[in-house]
């Protein structure tokens, strides 16, 4: 799925939190965590592990057609 690389930096900044940080609160690898970042794509079920992590919704972190800034 596609998903924001802005939007997650954004809410990252917004609770200080570091590319470690994410990755113990989620479970997702720091590795991982970059890929995704880079190629702004991953599986339902990381994707949700990731907000879990960040503490947002699945909808908090998907692209909008108007662009990551609407």
């Amino acid at each position: 799925m596609k998903i924001s690389r802005q939007k997650i930096e954004v809410l990252m900044v917004k609770q200080g939190l570091s590319l470690v940080k994410l990755s113990e609160l989620s479970g997702v690898s720091r590795q991982s965590l970059a890929t995704i970042r880079k190629r702004e794509t991953c599986q339902m079920a990381t994707a949700v592990k990731i907000c879990t992590g960040l503490g947002c919704s699945i909808e908090e972190v998907i692209p909008t057609e108007r662009g990551d800034n609407a």
